[in-house]
């Protein structure tokens, strides 16, 4: 198992927990997959079993939601991967160091891609227009980010999705260096399938 590298400053003995965050459908569970493959141990307890919109699995742990009332997941979770919507960032207890992966995608493409995944579910899901919804989403991304750089327990990278499809090699050559320079980056790059650009 790569060690993944500890924050500077009072963080310098602490191994952080890796955190994969970012709007939903914007490849968070790409990346996920990425880390499990490179060798980063993830949280996952898989409630939320595999389908058409992620046929590889949504990696997600469901005490994530409970966070802000309950954070005892967060035990023996450093250097191990976690997916966290952008928006529960600030749920985090700030008594220990985060990395995390913010994951970017085009705000028109993450609007189409979740509006046919609910309506594949059924669910008619948020009652804004498209251009507010994107506005939103904008606005708490920055809010997210002026968060984590106001608290010295974070430290963050930004990576496109697009770029990944694109340019896997060098995505990947990033986050390797922000975590550790370990990670098995042949097999990471091997997780990533073009083909499974949703919707």
């Amino acid at each position: 198992m790569p060690e993944i590298l500890p924050l500077g400053g009072r963080w310098s003995t602490q191994i952080p927990t890796v955190i994969v965050s970012g709007l939903p459908r914007s490849g968070t569970s790409m990346v996920m997959q990425m880390l499990a493959a490179g060798g980063v141990p993830v949280l996952s307890d898989h409630v939320r079993s595999a389908d058409e919109d992620n046929p590889r699995g949504y990696y997600e742990l469901e005490a994530v939601k409970r966070t802000r009332q309950d954070a005892a997941w967060l035990v023996g979770s450093e250097g191990k991967a976690v997916k966290i919507v952008h928006a529960l960032l600030r749920d985090l207890p700030v008594d220990r160091p985060y990395r995390v992966i913010l994951m970017r995608r085009k705000i028109e493409t993450v609007l189409k891609s979740q509006t046919t995944m609910l309506e594949r579910l059924g669910n008619e899901g948020a009652r804004l227009e498209p251009e507010q919804l994107a506005r939103t989403y904008e606005q708490q991304l920055e809010h997210a980010k002026d968060y984590m750089n106001r608290h010295a327990c974070f430290e963050f990278i930004e990576v496109w999705y697009g770029a990944v499809l694109e340019y896997p090699r060098s995505q990947i050559e990033r986050i390797n260096r922000f975590l550790s320079g370990e990670l098995n980056v042949e097999s990471m790059a091997a997780a990533v399938d073009p083909a499974l650009r949703r919707n």
